[in-house]
């Protein structure tokens, strides 16, 4: 019998620390579900990205689950920014993202080609084939939490580029974002997310 499941952020409980003031953090290679895309937070692209993500997570832990194979939680959605200029100076639906779910390393490429065959048998949207094992290596962050809508982001933002510039270092992207919250039942002002920045010697 498999042992007890697994829950990747108390194996990890120190990359998803939440500081009320910046700190640095080391994180380890880790594994993800993933599937890129652009446009604006909360478009049709946006929305169904996110779906097909958990459609092939949750497929995958509850196949294995059934085959009695070890049991593991569905972490919560995370992202990956990508911007060359100030997204503010970007229109949002030129916005690249990569959305991510933590993944153990025992799911392998396997497991995802078998979960995508059983969403399309069941006619699920096609972006599940979109869904792709990525390994993220981000090495020293600057991490810290925000609270509150996303888009005062560059106010926690700011604080983060000052304490790197402080420690010698400069934040090299991309931006990182751990979604604690689920917008769709909490106010924007009590919204929880963790931002992760990349840091290296300047």
């Amino acid at each position: 019998m498999p042992g007890q499941k697994i829950d990747l952020y108390k194996l990890y409980k120190d990359e998803y620390v939440t500081p009320r003031k910046p700190i640095l953090v080391k994180t380890k290679p880790a594994q993800y579900l993933a599937i890129s895309g652009q446009g604006a937070p909360g478009s049709d692209r946006f929305s169904a990205c996110i779906g097909a993500l958990y459609a092939v997570a949750f497929t995958i832990k509850m196949t294995r689950k059934f085959a009695r194979k070890q049991d593991y939680a569905v972490c919560k959605l995370e992202g990956q920014w990508f911007f060359e200029a100030d997204p503010a100076r970007i229109p949002m639906d030129k916005w690249q993202w990569k959305l991510l779910i933590r993944t153990p390393d025992f799911i392998n490429e396997t497991d995802r080609q078998q979960a995508v065959a059983t969403l399309r048998e069941k006619r699920k949207p096609h972006e599940v084939e979109e869904v792709k094992l990525e390994t993220i290596n981000e090495g020293q962050c600057v991490q810290m939490l925000h609270i509150g809508p996303y888009d005062r982001e560059h106010e926690t933002i700011a604080l983060m580029r000052a304490f790197a510039e402080q420690k010698g270092l400069k934040l090299v992207g991309p931006h990182h974002e751990i979604y604690l919250s689920d917008p769709r039942r909490t106010p924007p002002e009590r919204l929880k997310t963790i931002l992760r920045e990349p840091a290296k010697k300047s």
